[in-house]
């Protein structure tokens, strides 16, 4: 082979391989932080890798998993729902509201009460993620601004049904889900490991998934493809809702009570786990295994913390770091894409 041949190759190997690491770097960078956390943490703290506390991990996720497959859903479309929490503290207290205690009538061993406090909840938030998705499609209110009047109203309807009081009232069903253990795993990981994997296959297997992944991508293209951006912008929003009221009461049996403002730190932490995961805030590339990642990365290190006995401020600050570095990777690989795109198209 000719020397200049030879150099051309040499040259073309670094360069591919530096292409190549750009090009998956939004998924790269969160799977070693998580790698990076745990060995440090694992060497700072011995008893941050025994398994019960991975189980602790686990546990500590799962609220806020189950609240970031519909944020997952939403940010996909490149749209964003900061009403997750407020949702979700809602959907709690309206359960547990609606509670009947003393219901003697009972469907397989849960009273009818309780049955109905169910219903009423996913209704509840059904609607506030309707009334959202009306705002956003119809009278065209950005996502940002009409998700944090949504913020405001969950807010309102939470003052209005405790009044500053504190509800323990939660139907055996969501006691169960919520607090109790199925074997030695908590009935809580199941659920939110179920919403993981349905959200999974609903965005890698269905239809309705390309499609999402499709507005999120180019709007515009989705539109003259046929593709009612409409709905599916509307779809997404009663999954985020719907996906946040579960949450809401399977913390509020998690928690042991319902009240104000009990879900106010899930707003940034599920946030967080999407965009700390690789999911792009530009719509259209991510998905569940990237939320999965970043739920670890956010659990681990805040476990880790804890372990390692640092300073409760320092914690936060540390937490705002990582999210801004993801950020900042997050900026940084959309604005690659688009000078391969463009380098592609020239």
């Amino acid at each position: 082979m000719p020397h200049g041949a030879d150099d051309a190759m040499r040259a073309r190997r670094p360069a591919g391989a530096l292409a190549w690491t750009r090009a998956r770097l939004r998924n790269i960078a969160p799977f070693a932080t998580l790698i990076f956390l745990v060995v440090f943490f694992s060497l700072a703290s011995p008893s941050f890798v025994s398994t019960g506390n991975v189980a602790n991990i686990l546990t500590q996720v799962s609220v806020t998993g189950i609240m970031a497959v519909g944020l997952t859903f939403v940010i996909l479309c490149a749209e964003i729902d900061l009403s997750v929490a407020s949702v979700a503290n809602a959907t709690g207290i309206v359960v547990a509201f609606f509670t009947l205690q003393d219901a003697s009538v009972s469907i397989a061993n849960v009273p009818v009460a309780g049955w109905l406090a169910i219903a009423i909840a996913l209704a509840a938030c059904a609607g506030l993620g309707l009334v959202n998705a009306f705002g956003i499609t119809r009278i065209g209110i950005p996502s940002f601004i009409m998700t944090l009047a949504m913020l405001q109203i969950g807010a309102g309807i939470c003052a209005l049904l405790v009044r500053g009081q504190i509800a323990y009232a939660v139907p055996p069903l969501i006691v169960t889900l919520g607090s109790k253990s199925l074997g030695p795993v908590p009935w809580i990981v199941v659920v939110a490991a179920l919403v993981l994997l349905a959200g999974h296959l609903v965005l890698t297997y269905t239809r309705f998934g390309r499609y999402v992944y499709m507005v999120g991508g180019n709007r515009e293209a989705a539109e003259y493809s046929g593709v009612n951006v409409r709905l599916i912008i509307s779809a997404v929003m009663v999954i985020s809702a719907v996906c946040s009221g579960v949450a809401g009461m399977l913390g509020v049996a998690y928690f042991g009570s319902a009240q104000q403002n009990e879900f106010d730190t899930y707003l940034l932490d599920s946030i967080s786990a999407v965009v700390v995961g690789g999911t792009s805030l530009f719509g259209g590339q991510g998905g569940i295994g990237n939320t999965i990642i970043g739920l670890f990365v956010l659990g681990v290190l805040n476990n880790g913390l804890d372990h390692v006995n640092i300073d409760s401020f320092l914690k936060i600050l540390i937490r705002g770091v990582i999210l801004l570095v993801a950020l900042v990777i997050n900026v940084y690989a959309q604005r690659m894409r688009a000078t391969s795109a463009s380098a592609d198209a020239g």
